[in-house]
């Protein structure tokens, strides 16, 4: 049943008016009016709803159910990952939601192809927002992880979440995941660019706790890196079958 975000208290007998990025996309599936689709809003439920005063420009969806789902990750995962080029980055922030990330943190370093600043910045974040919730849509997630503004990163180093371990990827003093000490439950995760965490990153890094790990004898992309860890989290301490 097709999926949509809606930023609305939603409630079970309320009808909405559907915002126009809906209904584009209700119209390209062919929807037609009694058809069924379902709301979210990031509260943790789904709504399922019925389609009602449908056109090329306008919908209407009444709400007719409220139900609990139980479909998150017990990990929680902050991935904080250096900002890669092209569509690489939003490549990895979709997949990371697919895969069960809590809040990704977006820092620039030094090795970055990519430099944002100002307002590109900002309209940057906002369109990884935006990939964040239509991963949520397909993924069938009714929390929405957060995207953090950009930052530097000694700034981002000062504004982590509580965490049980923190891991780096990287060569330097690194470990084998599975060696990681402990069933850590809340994760921070950072991965690099495509030219790697700079020495002077690393030992900043060191210094506030984190530890380094890699994923086998290969070099991965950054891109690949990251969901390669958070696939192997998952089947380490989370929910993937082992």
């Amino acid at each position: 049943m097709p999926r949509f975000y809606l930023e609305a208290e939603l409630a079970v007998g309320k009808t909405f008016e559907l915002p126009a990025e809906v209904v584009r996309h209700v119209n390209v599936l062919r929807l037609r009016e009694g058809e069924e689709i379902v709301l979210f809003n990031g509260n943790g439920k789904s709504y399922p709803a019925v389609l009602q005063a449908l056109s090329k420009r306008s919908a209407q969806a009444l709400i007719t159910q409220e139900e609990e789902s139980d479909n998150e990750s017990p990990l929680d995962i902050t991935l904080v990952q250096a900002v890669s080029s092209g569509e690489r980055m939003d490549f990895t922030l979709q997949k990371s939601v697919e895969l069960g990330v809590k809040r990704i943190i977006p820092v620039s370093s030094a090795r970055s192809i990519v430099k944002l600043g100002g307002e590109r910045a900002e309209k940057r974040v906002a369109r990884w927002q935006e990939i964040v919730v239509s991963a949520c849509e397909q993924s069938g997630r009714n929390i929405v992880p957060t995207v953090s503004p950009l930052m530097g990163f000694k700034e981002m180093l000062q504004c982590l979440p509580e965490s049980d371990v923190k891991l780096l990827l990287g060569l330097n003093q690194a470990q084998s995941l599975k060696d990681v000490v402990g069933n850590p439950k809340k994760i921070v995760f950072m991965v690099g660019p495509e030219g790697g965490w700079t020495p002077e990153e690393e030992a900043l890094a060191f210094e506030a706790g984190f530890q380094s790990v890699l994923l086998g004898k290969r070099v991965l992309r950054t891109e690949t890196a990251a969901l390669a860890a958070i696939a192997a989290m998952q089947t380490l301490w989370g929910d993937f079958v082992a």
